[in-house]
């Protein structure tokens, strides 16, 4: 099913907004690592804080949600599971494990990830992989990979492969939660907002963290107050406002395997922004030669992304 290229282009906008948003994750997480925070605390208490921080956003909202996580415990365990607990806890073992370009870099593979999990997903005419936007999202992905090439230097250490792993599997979990609530839903025939759906997925994900902050605790005992305080900036930047701009600009389009896809392919624009952002603002150099080129394939990744969803015909009554 086609979305009305409207609709699909401010899907695109909306993702390309969260992306930015999404870019404190890596710096956040980067940083409480070299600090010493244990990669446990860092992946639960991004939860921990976004639950208490979404409750002002839920007046109104939390009777229907209520409702339909009561009806379907189970999938709300096992999508929240997946999208939320292994994509964190292996995204925030990584920073502890490897360098912020790399994980960065690696976790742009989300761009094509949501494509290549419709197979599994689906059983009408969007488990088919769209072949255009499977090349844009491949081309976004090579950009990628040109801006992190002036930034690898030498081999990988063992350290750096276990992170590009764990980054790998993390790239692949995030797309497959989110698509995998909103299609229990439509099969469900129970409407959710964005917000409701990032609460749910993040209340139905405490109990699963539960065993997670006992193995911090014992690990490496209470958190240090700065952990506490750079995981409440990751909650706020990336957990809700970024997560709800991305799952309201999948949401849109959750029908339509291109404009779904080209929402999902807007992350590769975090690695865009953060170097842009520590250009202007934090005195590092602008990226030259290789790390330049892949900048322009990433933008034109993103052009092609837009106008292959704007040029489609609307769909007829």
């Amino acid at each position: 099913m086609r979305s009305e290229p409207r609709l699909a282009l401010g899907a695109v906008a909306l993702a390309l907004l969260s992306a930015l948003f999404f870019t404190s994750t890596y710096v956040l997480n980067r940083a409480a690592a070299l600090d010493g925070g244990h990669w446990a605390w860092t992946a639960s208490l991004r939860y921990v804080w976004t639950v208490p921080l979404m409750l002002p956003l839920m007046h109104g909202r939390w009777a229907p949600l209520w409702r339909a996580m009561r009806a379907h415990p189970g999938a709300w365990l096992l999508w929240s599971g997946v999208g939320f607990v292994l994509f964190y806890i292996a995204l925030s073992y990584a920073a502890a494990s490897g360098p912020a370009w790399l994980i960065a870099g690696t976790f742009q593979l989300t761009v094509v990830a949501g494509m290549l999990c419709a197979p599994l997903l689906y059983r009408d005419a969007r488990r088919r992989i769209p072949r255009a936007a499977l090349v844009c999202g491949l081309l976004a992905f090579g950009g990628v990979l040109l801006m992190q090439a002036a930034q690898a230097g030498g081999r990988l250490d063992r350290e750096a492969w276990i992170a590009l792993g764990c980054v790998a599997v993390s790239a692949f979990a995030y797309p497959l939660g989110n698509r995998g609530l909103l299609l229990h839903l439509e099969r469900a025939g129970i409407e959710l907002d964005a917000t409701q759906r990032v609460f749910g997925l993040s209340l139905a994900s405490l109990p699963l963290w539960l065993p997670v902050v006992a193995y911090a605790q014992v690990e490496a005992g209470a958190p240090p107050l700065r952990q506490v305080a750079l995981a409440g900036g990751v909650a706020l930047g990336a957990g809700i406002v970024a997560t709800v701009l991305f799952f309201r600009a999948t949401g849109l389009v959750r029908r339509d395997p291109v404009a779904l896809a080209a929402a999902e392919a807007m992350q590769a624009a975090e690695i865009l922004f953060a170097t842009l952002i520590s250009a202007a603002w934090l005195g590092e150099a602008w990226p030259r030669g290789i790390a330049a080129l892949g900048a322009g394939v990433v933008v034109l990744a993103i052009l092609l992304f837009s106008a292959l969803v704007a040029r489609r015909e609307a769909p007829r009554d």
